[in-house]
């Protein structure tokens, strides 16, 4: 049996405290692995005012929403608030609210479809929405469907200079009110290792089959993260000359933060770094020019659709970049080439890939340390405290070098999944999590060879076939479906669905391109009404006289996948 751990990497792991919440740990307890943010220097600045928030800003307008969601809904222990939002300077503010008071946050992707929503609300019971103003008639409708009165949903403003008018409870004035009103409630103090098993997200992550399912994060999980990737790059090591992060630079803030990327990596680790955050709600790729340069940012963490833009747009070179020093693609693989275009772009700063899943609340490897560019194809570097097994099929563990299903554990583990024990037994064994990645380890660095799993990652979001499959069984018109992804430079991957036709629409076509063509772009249409824009078929329909399946008839996948990259990966097809 052979095991890798982190032979390379001889920094420990800092000391996890095990007996704090996330607020508790951000905004009361000086860790001796976080950096003294300079006077002066925000912890995040909104990009479209400039406006800087200060760290007593966040801790103030926490402990004001935290009373308010006490006295005005008695949430507490236990209780599910779901933040549905793009980024937002109150997005830090409305999760750590929620976890003063006891409180689960289920982050929720602010283009879901009212459908989607309802899936989230009532897997996870939600008892109140924290609900960005343009979405709130989605929030309304999926209130609607899972019973929750319309007066828990209270509304997060765009900006102070446009307020909000209509009849709902505002972030803002909630904030205010409980400030004001004497604590209703009294901050708990986690007894030694709770921390392991008090819940701080529901956070959704597509499996290989069905709808997305809601990965249990407990507040040691998320902490732990933090300290092994402050660790990784030996923020606070004196002996350490040239960081790649130190307090007082920028980082931009575009990965929305309802992603575990986003919401981990991007939000927490910088906000812990000392770094400052320019908080971007939308990516616009000339908008995002213009804040890099604005605001001198220095860490761009960015996936491979942006990169390619950075790479390729002819606006790139209008701008000034020559402040960047630190560059990391997530999500999803960054092709040899883009690497290499980055670095002519930008040929100072050190530049990689982080690999990681919701499942492992982030982080398993990422751009070392001491790189200044990740080896081409690898994914990073393992992290202190990752334990790594490469696995063949029957089981037995791999050599250093050969190829296999990674499998990790270590101290940021998440618990399982929401209420479904049989996935959770799929992938979480014995404290170890089952990856769905077929990697190879050479030393410490991952190069992920294939997805074992079923998923289609489409801008670095995760898309699962069987959802779309679902979807497209119920129109009328279909009899069976496969959906699989092809190759894409811009975004990854991009689903393409494999439709056998009933009898009658089969009749309708024969012989006739044209109504083929409509039965095709109605299926298109029929998915992008019902799904957010990453889901729908942007790599289009074909029709085929059956689905293939093995004997037990599970769909043979890999047939249609290999199939469609062949006849169809070259088509370049857009979103």
């Amino acid at each position: 049996m052979h095991e890798f751990s982190t032979p390379t990497i001889s920094t420990p792991v800092p000391h996890v405290p095990d007996d704090l919440t996330l607020p508790q740990f951000f905004l009361d307890f000086p860790h001796p692995a976080r950096p003294v943010r300079p006077q002066g220097v925000p912890c995040l600045i909104e990009d479209h005012s400039g406006r800087p928030i200060g760290f007593d800003e966040l801790k103030y307008r926490c402990s004001g929403l935290a009373n308010a969601l006490s006295i005005k809904w008695n949430i507490g222990e236990g209780d599910v608030v779901c933040l549905f939002s793009p980024n937002h300077v109150d997005y830090p503010v409305s999760i750590w609210a929620t976890h003063r008071i006891g409180a689960i946050v289920t982050p929720a992707n602010p283009g879901y479809t009212a459908d989607e929503l309802v899936h989230q609300l009532s897997t996870t019971k939600a008892a109140v929405v924290l609900c960005f103003v343009e979405f709130l008639p989605t929030a309304l409708a999926a209130a609607k469907v899972v019973g929750l009165s319309p007066d828990r949903i209270a509304v997060i403003e765009a900006s102070a200079s446009s307020p909000y008018k209509g009849k709902h409870e505002t972030l803002s004035k909630l904030v205010e009110f409980g400030a004001n009103k004497p604590p209703n409630y009294v901050e708990r103090k986690l007894r030694p290792g709770e921390a392991k098993t008090k819940v701080a997200f529901y956070c959704f992550s597509s499996g290989t089959t069905g709808k997305p399912k809601a990965v249990i994060i407990p507040h040691y999980s998320f902490t732990a993260n933090i300290l092994q990737t402050a660790a990784h790059y030996a923020i606070t090591d004196p002996t350490v000359k040239k960081k790649h992060m130190n307090p007082g630079d920028v980082a931009v803030g575009v990965l929305p933060f309802f992603h575990i990327y986003g919401l981990v990596v991007v939000l927490h680790y910088m906000l812990f770094s000392g770094v400052t955050l320019v908080v971007v709600p939308k990516f616009n790729f000339t908008q995002f020019l213009e804040s890099v340069t604005k605001y001198k940012i220095t860490h761009l963490f960015l996936v491979p659709p942006q990169i390619v833009l950075l790479c390729k747009h002819p606006a790139t070179k209008k701008h000034d970049l020559s402040r960047v020093k630190f560059v990391v693609s997530g999500a999803a693989p960054l092709s040899g080439e883009l690497l290499t275009g980055l670095r002519k772009l930008l040929p100072d700063a050190a530049i990689g890939q982080g690999y990681g899943m919701t499942e492992t609340c982030t982080t398993v490897a990422i751009l070392g340390g001491r790189q200044s560019m990740s080896t081409p194809g690898a994914a990073g570097q393992i992290i202190p405290g990752v334990v790594a097994r490469v696995v063949r099929p029957d089981g037995t563990l791999c050599k250093e070098g050969e190829q296999g299903e990674l499998v990790v554990t270590g101290p940021s583990m998440a618990l399982g999944y929401l209420n479904n024990e049989v996935a959770t037994k799929e992938s979480f064994v014995d404290g170890w999590v089952r990856t769905g990645d077929e990697v190879i380890i050479r030393n410490s660095e991952v190069f992920v060879v294939d997805r074992l799993k079923e998923i289609i990652k489409v801008k670095g979001f995760q898309v699962a076939p069987a959802e779309l499959e679902g979807h497209l069984l119920l129109h009328p018109t279909v009899s069976d479906a496969c959906v699989v992804g092809i190759p894409d430079d811009y975004a990854g991957e991009i689903p393409l669905a494999y439709v056998v036709l009933n009898e009658a629409s089969s009749k309708r076509v024969a012989g006739k391109p044209t109504e083929g063509e409509k039965i095709k772009a109605e299926l298109m249409k029929y998915v992008a009404d019902n799904k957010i824009a990453y889901k729908r078929l942007a790599g289009g329909v074909v029709f085929t006289d059956a689905i293939p399946k093995n004997a037990s008839g599970k769909i043979l996948r890999r047939v249609l996948r290999d199939k469609a990259k062949k006849e169809h990966g070259g088509e370049r097809a857009r979103l």
